[in-house]
């Protein structure tokens, strides 16, 4: 089962993602942009979104706990928010990896296109890809 979180929601994530303050976690859940995962009532993961240039949906975290990866949970994730994307009227999702990450070819086999790259000091590149959801 996927859904937006909610405030009950609260607490399981901000014990996994550590890449967001309380307070932003806050302000994502209110504003629906966390889709959180579920199998058999288990909690196995989320996606956080926000918006890019305050058009174009920008995925800021895909994340699945370890015993769930490499099962097809994340492309369902991913497909889930797409969907919901679309059903928005928005054209187009982005989202951004480490260039030595794996994530970049999971993206790209799921129909993202390299679209540009971001070089911040003493940090890996970071490509940014594309996928147009009219195709």
């Amino acid at each position: 089962m996927i859904r937006y979180a909610d405030e009950s929601d609260f607490e399981i994530l901000k014990k996994y993602d550590r890449h967001i303050s309380e307070a932003e976690l806050k302000n994502a859940i209110n504003a629906k942009r966390i889709l959180i995962m579920f199998r058999e009532d288990r909690f196995i993961g989320w996606l956080c979104f926000n918006l890019f240039w305050d058009q174009h949906p920008f995925m800021n975290m895909l994340y699945l706990l370890e015993d769930y990866r490499r099962k097809g949970y994340g492309s369902q994730l991913v497909d889930f928010w797409e969907k919901e994307m679309a059903k928005n009227k928005y054209k187009i999702v982005l989202i951004s990896t480490l260039s030595n990450e794996q994530a970049q070819f999971f993206y790209r086999k799921n129909g993202y296109k390299d679209c540009g790259s971001l070089l911040l000091p003493d940090e890996p590149l970071e490509i940014i890809l594309l996928k147009d959801l009219n195709q």
